[in-house]
Order: C-alpha cells, then sequence, then structure tokens
C-alpha cells in the first residue's frame, strides 16, 4: 500500500507512477498497492521505493517545500539526485530497474541481512572480520545500529557472535541479496557502463553520497560513486552528522516508513525531523516546518 494515499489524493503522483510504468514496463501502481510476492524481490522492490519516493518528492515539491540539503539511504541516494536535479525522472526509473536486475542476477540466492541493536560499529566489524564465510559490514545507521550482510550461513553465525558479544538484538532485513558487499561486485560493473551512457547534472543544492559521506559537487565523480554505493557499507550516521555540523536543523523524511526519522533522533535528539509517507503527513508539514 505505500504511496497509496498520494496517488489517490494527487494527479501529480498519478503521473509520476504512470511515467514509471511507461519506462519500465511495469505495472509500478500494483507492485506497490496490493499484496504481491514481487515486491520482495529486488528488481520489482527497488523500481516500487524509488516511484514512491519520486511521487511523493513531486507533490512535497508542487507544495513549494524545496530542501536546502539532501541525503538518502542505500536505494533513497536515488530520490536525493531527484532532489539534487541531478536526474530526470525518466532517467532515472530505467537506471533503477537496470540496477535492481543487475543486484539479482549478480547474487541470486542465498544472501542476507540483518539490523545489529546494541552495539558500537568497531564491534560489529571486527566480528565479520573474524566470521567464517563471506560477511560484510555494511552500513552504520545510528549510534547502536548497524547493518551486516552477506551469505546467509556466515551472516546467521555472526549475529551469535554479535550477540556474545553484547548486541541487543539482531534483526533479518527482509530483502532478497547480499547488498552493499563486494559480492555484488558484477551488478556494479554494469551499473558503471549505464552510468557512462546517462545525461547527470551537477547537483544543484548540496548533496551528500553514502559512500563517502560527503558532498558530491561535480556530475563527473557519480558514476564510480553510484557504481560503488552497490558495493561499498552505507555511511548514514556520518552523512546526518556531516549536515548537522554544517547547520542543516529540520529534516523530512521522504517515502514509506518512518526508520530515517528514528535514526536521526538517535544522531540528535534536537534536530526537527518529519516523515511525509500519506496526504496527512504533508498538511502536517505545512502547518509545523
Amino acid at each position: 500500500g505505500m504511496g497509496k494515499d498520494f496517488y489517490e489524493t494527487y494527479e501529480t503522483a498519478r503521473r509520476v507512477y504512470g511515467l514509471a510504468a511507461e519506462v519500465t514496463g511495469l505495472d509500478v501502481a500494483g507492485i506497490c498497492f496490493s499484496e504481491n510476492e514481487k515486491i520482495n524481490i529486488t528488481e520489482f522492490t527497488q523500481i516500487a521505493i524509488a516511484a514512491t519516493e519520486a511521487a511523493i518528492l513531486a507533490v512535497v515539491t508542487e507544495a513549494g517545500i524545496r530542501a536546502d540539503c539532501c541525503a538518502g539511504l542505500s536505494l533513497g541516494e536515488y530520490g536525493a539526485l531527484l532532489a539534487a536535479g541531478v536526474i530526470e525522472q525518466a532517467e532515472l526509473f530505467r537506471l533503477v530497474k537496470k540496477r535492481g536486475i543487475y543486484m539479482r542476477q549478480a547474487y541470486p540466492e542465498g544472501g542476507a541481512m540483518t539490523a545489529v541493536l546494541g552495539l558500537d560499529a568497531d564491534v560489529v566489524g571486527k566480528v565479520c572480520l573474524e566470521t567464517e564465510g563471506d560477511v560484510f559490514f555494511a552500513g552504520d545507521n545510528c549510534p547502536s545500529q548497524t547493518v551486516i550482510s552477506g551469505e546467509r550461513r556466515a551472516v546467521k553465525a555472526a549475529e551469535a557472535e554479535l550477540l556474545k558479544e553484547g548486541a541487543a538484538k539482531c534483526v533479518p532485513l527482509k530483502v532478497s541479496g547480499p547488498f552493499h558487499t563486494p559480492l555484488l561486485a558484477e551488478a556494479a560493473e554494469k551499473l558503471a557502463s549505464q552510468l557512462d551512457k546517462i545525461k547527470l547534472c551537477d547537483p544543484k543544492i548540496p548533496y551528500v553520497c553514502n559512500v563517502e559521506a560527503d558532498y558530491v559537487r561535480d556530475a563527473r565523480d557519480l558514476t564510480d560513486l553510484l557504481a560503488r554505493h552497490i558495493t561499498c557499507p552505507v555511511r548514514w550516521r556520518e552523512s546526518m552528522e556531516r549536515m548537522i555540523a554544517d547547520g542543516v536543523d529540520t529534516f523530512v523524511e521522504i517515502g514509506p516508513g518512518g526508520a530515517l526519522r528514528s535514526f536521526l533522533k538517535k544522531i540528535d535528539a534536537d534536530v526537527k525531523v518529519f516523515n511525509v509517507e500519506t496526504a496527512g503527513d504533508l498538511e502536517r508539514l505545512k502547518r509545523e516546518a
């Protein structure tokens, strides 16, 4: 049901979903709004989430709310590219569809990701290095929440060790691959070849990339960064700390769920955070932001 409220309320959102369907040849609205198995397969998950973020962003922008700076966690990086004026909607949908296919093809089954709660990132990384098999540190979301990723058996083994080290909980994520690890190097190479063929503009507003937790100012750097993004850990906590240090004090999470809002409040309890998932959320943002 993600995005359905916006789809039913705003013609602008309907046009975005229609464009995503036209460009990809997929029933994107159907994948998003109805219960189905496709939503858990990355080549469909990615375009569904990207379309939903793009639809909500279009409505938020139409309402006169514009960002001074932007970033996006993992796949949300592509929503941030839209917000920064780096890429057009149609090109983004083509790219995200191919990204999902490349990632599924690179590791079609046997991958897993787990969120680790209550343990420092350094300890999590050390356990991954010491665990037999392919398991990697894949993300630093906020203080006391990190992500590991890799081959399913190795991830399970690492979970057991992390609990022994004092992790409060290990929560398996509903994903279909070992994302943000070297296991997807083949997908990164294929994506790089596609990025070479499309037009990317320099960001029109400051844009912070997950890979280096730093600003990207030149579109020529994006081909390498977006390809590496598939295999590198997500440095979300550092990205948010960088933006806060530079004066960002109000954040708007656009898209399904409220995970980023939760992360941000753990990173800095003093910042204002809104998440826009429904039309009601947008009205609240207009009143209170």
